[in-house]
C-alpha cells in the first residue's frame, strides 16, 4: 500500500511541476538576460526533497525535465535543463542531508548550482571557456531565483508538515 502512496504522490508532483514550466512559459517577464527564469517548476523539486525519498525526488526531476523538454522546448533545452537540474538537485542533497542550512539556503544552492551546470554544458558544447564570462550574471541570477523558490517552498513545507508520503 506505501508504494501505491508514494507513486500517486510522485504522478502529482510530476504535473505540478509540468503545470509550473507552462505558466513560466506564459509570463511575459524577460529579466534580460538570456536562459534566466524563475524556475517555478523548482518548487516542486526543493518541496519534494524535503517530502519524499532522494530515488523519487530524481525520479521526478529527470521526468520533470524530459517531459517539459519534449512539450515546450527541444532537445537542447533538454541537456541543459537535464544538467543543471542534476547538479543542482545533488548538491541540494547534500545540503539537505547535513542539515546545516534551512529551506532557503538549500535552494539558493540549488539555484547557483542549476546556473552552473548548464554553464558547464554550455562550455562544452562550444568548446571554450570564454563563456565563463556570464558566471558572474548567472550567480546573481541564481542566488535570486533560488531565494524566491526557497521562501515559497518553505511556506508550503509548514502546510505539509503532517503529511507523510
Amino acid at each position: 500500500m506505501r508504494w501505491q502512496i508514494r507513486t500517486a504522490f510522485l504522478g502529482v508532483f510530476t504535473s505540478l511541476a509540468l503545470i509550473f514550466s507552462y505558466v513560466e512559459t506564459l509570463i511575459p517577464i524577460s529579466f534580460g538576460i538570456p536562459g534566466v527564469k524563475l524556475g517555478l517548476a523548482n518548487l516542486i523539486i526543493v518541496t519534494a526533497l524535503y517530502k519524499m525519498r532522494l530515488r523519487d525526488v530524481y525520479a521526478l526531476s529527470v521526468a520533470r525535465v524530459v517531459l517539459s523538454g519534449l512539450i515546450f522546448g527541444n532537445y537542447i533545452t533538454i541537456l541543459y535543463s537535464l544538467s543543471g537540474g542534476l547538479l543542482s538537485l545533488s548538491v541540494m542533497a547534500a545540503l539537505r542531508k547535513r542539515d546545516w542550512f534551512s529551506v532557503m539556503g538549500v535552494s539558493v544552492a540549488g539555484g547557483i548550482f542549476h546556473n552552473v551546470g548548464q554553464l558547464l554544458i554550455a562550455m562544452l558544447i562550444v568548446e571554450t571557456f570564454s563563456v565563463s564570462y556570464y558566471i558572474p550574471v548567472l550567480l546573481a541570477a541564481g542566488t535570486a531565483t533560488g531565494l524566491v523558490i526557497g521562501i515559497l517552498a518553505g511556506q508550503i513545507l509548514k502546510r505539509l508538515a503532517n503529511i507523510e508520503f
